[in-house]
């Protein structure tokens, strides 16, 4: 048990990746080059899935709410990240702490559920090609839509509880880059295993359950695309789920090594966080859809219908 007899922490200084300036700066033109990209491409996805009706499918109406939730995820933590490269002095208040741990903990939550259900999206499309559409409704995709946000929401809400209800005195310097769970409660000035455990069983509910689903999913995947007699439709099949895959491996990876591997060094957490919570927003849509022919076509069809209009107006 800690020492309590201390003053309420009112605000956090997050330590950062780096105390060293040179490497401050090449981190800020790092994390400002995939951030940019990162809302570049998500929102350019985002766009074509609404003005392009080809688009207007399950499998792009999850993809657009998964771009959203990347969105979000990376513009609640990169801006103050970037910020802070810059500043000599990387305070945060505890009430904006609080509000970023919420908020990451949605957005973040939010994407593990999204995941999940595509792959469940992708199992009817390839085992049930034909009861897709009367399976698949907009009625089931809005619902499917609502349950991974309202669970995001939930678990997030948990987490966050545990975490920020524990009292903080005493030290305020957090080895981290943003507020996130894991590294909030070794500051805590109480025993923290309650809150831990709770976690521990909230990653169980986002973290571990998806994952069985989308195994179990791409095992029956996978042995239907293995009985098809066209090589075709074989290489259709493997390239659109392989993406799927390499998105999944990525995210949840990352996120169990974090929330329910047996805890590493400060460094190695930090280096983890910085993937997942920087980088994989960025590759994301890029693995999963602009390297696919539909959205490629879309674009191809914006960008002639953009000439066009131009060129109109010039003459």
């Amino acid at each position: 048990m800690r020492e309590t007899n201390q003053t309420q922490v009112t605000e956090f200084l997050l330590l950062g990746l780096s105390d060293d300036p040179h490497t401050q700066r090449l981190l800020f033109i790092l994390f400002l080059g995939v951030y940019l990209i990162t809302v570049l491409v998500n929102l350019l996805l985002m766009y074509l899935v609404q003005v392009d009706s080809q688009l207007h499918t399950p499998m792009y109406f999850f993809l657009c709410n998964l771009s959203l939730a990347d969105f979000c995820f990376s513009t609640n933590i990169v801006p103050q990240a970037l910020a802070h490269l810059l500043s000599q002095k990387k305070v945060i208040s505890f009430t904006r702490c609080a509000a970023q741990l919420l908020f990451f903990l949605i957005f973040g939550c939010t994407q593990c559920a999204f995941l999940a259900v595509m792959s469940y999206d992708r199992y009817v499309a390839i085992c049930n090609p034909l009861h897709y559409p009367s399976i698949m409704t907009w009625r089931v995709c809005v619902q499917l839509a609502a349950g991974s946000w309202t669970s995001g929401i939930l678990v997030s809400v948990v987490d966050t509880t545990f975490t920020l209800s524990l009292p903080y005195q005493g030290s305020n310097s957090i080895a981290h880059f943003f507020c996130e769970a894991p590294a909030l409660l070794i500051l805590a000035s109480t025993d923290t295993h309650t809150s831990e455990m709770v976690i521990f069983l909230m990653g169980v509910v986002i973290l571990l359950i998806p994952v069985s689903l989308i195994l179990v999913s791409y095992s029956h995947i996978i042995v239907t695309v293995v009985r098809m007699k066209s090589a075709v439709g074989r290489l259709k099949a493997f390239s659109t789920c392989g993406s799927h895959l390499m998105v999944v491996i990525l995210f949840y990876g990352s996120g169990i090594v974090t929330y329910m591997a047996p805890k590493s060094s400060k460094e190695q957490e930090k280096l983890v966080s910085v993937f997942y919570a920087v980088v994989t927003p960025m590759l994301n849509p890029l693995i999963y859809s602009l390297r696919n022919k539909d959205v490629k076509g879309a674009l191809r069809k914006v960008a002639t219908r953009n000439f066009s209009c131009r060129l109109e107006i010039f003459h």
